[in-house]
């Protein structure tokens, strides 16, 4: 949905569950639990967010939702939605109605901080983190987006999710809101975009600095060619075919399906909820150095276009340790358009002394490895040979009358 400046980054309309009251059917991951809700929460299991639960559910953490606006009575979110805020003409006034014919916001926030409790329920990745909507209605223009995050973190948000890209830089009021919700200790998670919504490269406000730019990925874990990419990519995360609750006016059995960078973005700031609940005491810039810090890096060495910084993973990030950072490190930014690597961080392509991620190394230049394989191996051969030599020669020596 292109609303002025900024569009909504789902890709689909709302493709239904087949239940016994749904139509349309859609690929399942497990073919025993093809018919539940739970069964099509695939990237539950692949980011394990299951075992993270035993850890923290995101309790005392609230996450607020720039969007179209929340239903609270969706059964997901009973309990979970907040009083909120209307910014525009057409927005709701307390941001607690729906009025996108897809539902939009409220789709994100069942991703984020879904209830749960069976096969048939959505199971957030947060699911005791609280939501707190802005509306900005059908038709959001930057202004509302600027407004929106002030507003948010003035009135207690912990996390901003903005599933939304448009084109262009943000403007200097965006900038701003951006810089007073970092100063304010909030993290912001943006969608990157979706190229069959004609976007091209990373979007705004995904590509304010300090904001946490996510790409998405497919359910074989690698790049997922509906993801927008480029320099200020941060983190990514699954995109393909997530369910999420809905309204039964958009909806008759009150879920679709969308593969878009929004999607990416809600389950993101799951993850970011759950490590504010984990370490309470971490600042945002910390919060979001551990994130970047434990991602999978799956791309090339470092920082890359696709992937950002890699992969979000809940587990790591809720348990590794990480050296503390005195700066925002997407603040710090250096000449190529990456940002410094975090204070206390090794150099790029070796591993840290501290139990941090797992990466793995590809050997791209495959003559090159095979010589300098065999030079390792010479080198150590030369030495036994010269060993060899000098006893041979000290023993002739003495055997001389």
């Amino acid at each position: 949905m292109r609303t002025g400046q900024v569009l909504r980054s789902t890709v689909a309309a709302v493709a239904v569950l087949v239940v016994a009251a749904g139509v349309a059917p859609l690929p399942a991951p497990t073919p025993a639990r093809a018919d539940t809700v739970r069964g099509l929460q695939w990237y539950l299991d692949t980011l394990k967010i299951p075992a993270a639960h035993r850890i923290t559910k995101g309790r005392g953490v609230t996450v607020a939702v720039i969007d179209s606006g929340v239903d609270p009575n969706v059964p997901d979110l009973r309990g979970q939605v907040l009083p909120g805020h209307g910014i525009g003409a057409d927005a709701a006034v307390d941001g607690r109605t729906d009025d996108d014919k897809v539902a939009h916001g409220t789709a994100m926030a069942g991703i984020i901080a879904g209830r749960g409790g069976g096969a048939m329920r959505q199971l957030g990745i947060a699911p005791e983190a609280k939501i707190l909507p802005i509306s900005t209605g059908w038709d959001t223009d930057p202004d509302e987006v600027a407004k929106g995050i002030r507003w948010a973190v003035d009135h207690g948000a912990d996390v901003i999710n903005m599933s939304f890209s448009g084109s262009g830089a943000g403007t200097p009021e965006q900038v701003a809101a951006v810089r007073y919700a970092l100063e304010k200790n909030v993290v912001l998670v943006a969608a990157a975009g979706n190229t069959k919504q004609g976007d091209r490269g990373i979007g705004v406000p995904a590509n304010i600095p300090g904001v946490i730019a996510v790409t998405g990925l497919g359910k074989n874990g690698a790049f997922f060619p509906g993801s927008t990419s480029g320099r200020e990519a941060v983190l990514a995360a699954p995109m393909q075919d997530i369910i999420s609750p809905r309204p039964t006016t958009v909806s008759a059995n009150g879920f679709g399906v969308g593969s878009g960078t929004s999607e990416a973005t809600a389950i993101a700031s799951g993850v970011v909820a759950l490590v504010r609940a984990r370490y309470p005491d971490l600042d945002a810039a910390n919060v979001v150095n551990r994130l970047i810090r434990t991602a999978q890096d799956r791309g090339p060495g470092g920082r890359d276009a696709d992937f950002g910084f890699g992969a979000v993973d809940p587990l790591p990030a809720l348990t590794r340790s990480v050296p503390a950072v005195t700066a925002h490190p997407l603040l710090a930014e250096v000449p190529g358009g990456s940002a410094a690597p975090p204070d206390g961080s090794p150099p790029a392509g070796s591993a840290s002394k501290d139990d941090g991620p797992a990466v793995s190394f590809a050997v791209k230049n495959t003559t090159g490895a095979l010589i300098q394989a065999a030079l390792c191996l010479l080198v150590p051969v030369a030495v036994a040979i010269l060993v060899i030599v000098l006893v041979v020669r000290s023993r002739r020596r003495r055997a001389t009358p």
